[in-house]
């Protein structure tokens, strides 16, 4: 008899498949997963989940029941899995994250050797002072632009303030 899935069902049976790093979200460590293993349905993170199916493999070992043990050691080494990805995507993400960092302050530094050595002709650059102004220049107001009238101003907002003569 085939088994039917609720529209809801997560395929995969976990929530967590890996799409791999290529635009998609990766998993974040507090990801839950519902996990449908041999005999048993187990909600949790990576870790939980890992942790979980250890000891219950070796519970299963105590008994006897070697087949079940191994079936529990499967799904603790694939959760163990997904948690080492997910440590070594965010080991690669801070690699990249303190790169970027190192060459920004590298660029800052050189900005700052720029603006502190003399120029490469060996003279020093003369500060350039503005000569003191003896009288005032008229600033021409720019005019409109030809064959556009200029443009009218708002009449000023009518007062707020309240008589007290009323």
């Amino acid at each position: 008899m085939k088994r039917m899935r609720s529209r809801h069902h997560r395929s995969g049976g976990g929530g967590g498949t890996s799409r791999g790093n290529n635009g998609q979200v990766p998993l974040n460590r507090n990801h839950v997963f519902e996990s449908n293993g041999p005999d048993l349905r187990i909600r949790g993170t990576a870790q939980q989940l890992s942790e979980k199916y250890l000891q219950l493999g070796r519970d299963a070992t105590g008994t006897g029941d070697r087949v079940l043990a191994e079936a529990y050691f499967q799904y603790a080494e694939h959760y163990f899995r997904i948690l080492n990805a997910m440590n070594q995507a965010v080991q690669t993400a801070q690699q990249e994250r303190a790169e970027r960092q190192r060459a920004y302050q590298e660029r800052r530094e050189a900005i700052t050797r720029e603006r502190r050595e003399p120029s490469l002709d060996g003279e020093e650059e003369e500060e350039v002072v503005p000569a003191a102004v003896e009288r005032e220049v008229p600033v021409k107001q720019p005019s409109p632009p030809e064959g556009r009238p200029p443009r009218r101003r708002r009449a000023p907002a009518p007062s707020l303030d309240v008589d007290e003569d009323e």
